[in-house]
């Protein structure tokens, strides 16, 4: 236990379940994906920790409590001995379960005022590095959920159409572009059966990769006819939620 007031607190929304969150907290290779290549931990009361920042910085530290996946304790100490020693603060972390995903807490307890306030900007920054680490995870298969996207509106048949959308999105799916004002699924459903209504044969393709961003993803794609000449083409925001499933798609028409 630090024996100071002197507090550092952060609080973030990750847009992921506890359970996956706190693996970054106790599985090697995810505890490197946020800190830098060569960074471990022991995750058990006891073990040590290492911090290899990718200039070279490193910070070591024991983990002192850790209760998955809602808590993890650890001490806190550059290797240099500056600006903290070795054991010389302590961070605490806790998980929660957020409408979102998982609300995380971060306290971090110093002995000098200084200390503290040099790691303001380094604590928003890593939070920031370590939110696109766990979306990096959750949204691995975002380039297929994008493609099913594209592929129910672009399929005829009603019942494999319908399938595709229960899949990928939920039932408050939302849907905006110029021609569109959607809330629902079952408004998507009705909305979607009229286009290959009154534009039979039009389908969607994805055109480039996909870039991902804690929970955002763009896609550019081109709207073709039955003739398979392109008659559009655009960029579409999808908001993926935390089981990676689509809650709300924007497009943008070049």
């Amino acid at each position: 236990m630090i024996a100071s007031t002197l507090r550092l607190d952060r609080t973030v929304v990750i847009h992921a379940r506890p359970s996956t969150v706190f693996e970054f907290f106790s599985n090697p290779p995810d505890w490197a994906s946020w800190w830098g290549a060569g960074s471990t931990i022991d995750a058990r009361p006891g073990g040590q920790l290492l911090i290899r920042h990718p200039n070279g910085i490193e910070v070591t530290g024991e983990v002192i409590d850790l209760r998955a996946p809602e808590r993890i304790v650890f001490t806190y100490g550059y290797a240099s001995g500056g600006p903290v020693p070795p054991g010389g603060s302590q961070v605490t972390i806790r998980l929660e379960s957020h409408p979102a995903g998982t609300l995380l807490q971060l306290t971090h307890e110093f002995t000098d005022a200084e200390a503290r306030d040099q790691h303001v900007q380094g604590w928003r920054f890593q939070l920031s590095l370590f939110a696109n680490a766990v979306a990096n995870k959750v949204n691995a298969a975002a380039a297929d959920t994008v493609d099913r996207w594209f592929a129910a509106w672009s399929d005829p048949q009603t019942s494999s159409r319908e399938s595709t959308l229960a899949a990928i999105g939920t039932d408050q799916i939302g849907f905006h572009d110029r021609f569109s004002c959607i809330s629902g699924v079952d408004d998507l459903k009705g909305h979607l059966a009229a286009v290959h209504q009154f534009m039979p044969g039009l389908r969607l393709e994805r055109r480039g990769d996909v870039r991902h961003c804690q929970s955002r993803v763009l896609a550019d794609w081109a709207a073709l006819g039955a003739d398979g000449l392109e008659r559009g083409r655009g960029t579409n925001l999808f908001v993926l939620d935390a089981d990676s499933r689509i809650t709300e798609v924007t497009g943008f028409w070049a």
